[in-house]
């Protein structure tokens, strides 16, 4: 029991760098104080705490061994405060927490990540790792659907992996204005015409659950294996200890938390487990 608490108490971590991403959205890159690296695999979460205010799980945006990045939306109480902080102040850091993708399992595979809206923080962090680690893998292919230009988050990072060599990168907008020139439409779209070696292909799929329902048969209509169709639920994400029950996902013979077992799930086991809820 004292390991678990020690593990679960926060560590202040100091503000290094802030950048706006849109009208309710900021980037904080942090570092420890204790100069120790984060360790964390690609879709872990930490958990964020602010004195006297609360917590709560936000997942990391980046593979980095220097330093680590959130990306924050402001949706109550602890994410308003954050916002409110500047550069060289300190928040406390649980973590790493969660499972994240399998990469061993994902290893000399082609890579085809789909990120709808704000799924793109998250999916950063393995976009960020496959980049770094590119050896390992086969093709990288990434299709980013959110709902308007304004919402298109890293515009100069989606920039260069336009024009990089060594990824595809397609984009779609639900509505376009004069400042987009390219693909109108939903997600689901843009997964058709892309040509994949099924077998050999892990879809990796991060945003707003509706959207999952709309893309899973679309991948399987490419017959990729169920699985090697994974997804995340960090958007369940709670205590992060399994503790409050808010994340869990039931099926008739076994309860699936999210901040434990998950947050990152393959469609094979949502089947096996008879997971109804959770698309």
């Amino acid at each position: 029991m004292n390991n678990e608490k020690n593990y679960m108490e926060p560590e202040p971590a100091k503000i290094l760098k802030i950048l706006s991403l849109g009208e309710y959205e900021k980037l904080f890159r942090l570092e420890l104080k204790s100069e120790k690296k984060l360790g964390h695999k690609p879709l872990q979460f930490v958990k964020v705490s602010i004195p006297l205010i609360g917590e709560a799980p936000i997942s990391v945006c980046n593979w980095q061994e220097e330093f680590f990045e959130i990306a924050v939306r402001k949706v109550g109480d602890v994410t308003n405060k954050i916002h409110t902080m500047e550069t060289g102040e300190t928040i406390g850091i649980t973590g790493p927490l969660g499972n994240g993708f399998p990469i061993d399992e994902m290893r000399g595979k082609d890579l085809l990540v789909i990120a709808g809206g704000i799924g793109l923080f998250p999916a950063r962090s393995l976009i960020h790792y496959s980049l770094a680690n590119h050896d390992n893998f086969g093709r990288i292919i990434i299709l980013f659907g959110t709902k308007s230009f304004d919402e298109r988050y890293f515009p100069e990072e989606l920039l260069n992996w336009q024009y990089r060599g060594d990824l595809e990168l397609h984009q779609a907008l639900d509505k376009g204005d004069a400042r987009w020139g390219g693909h109108i439409g939903l997600i689901t779209t843009l997964i058709p015409p892309v040509q994949i070696n099924a077998e050999n292909t892990c879809a990796v799929i991060v945003g707003p659950p509706i959207m999952y329902r709309f893309v899973i048969p679309e991948l399987r209509k490419k017959n990729i294996p169920d699985t090697q169709i994974l997804m995340s639920f960090e958007r369940r994400m709670e205590c992060g200890a399994g503790k409050c029950g808010r994340c869990q996902i039931n099926g008739p013979k076994t309860t699936w938390y999210t901040c434990k077992d998950g947050p990152v799930i393959s469609y094979a086991d949502v089947l096996r487990l008879k997971l109804k809820e959770a698309i």
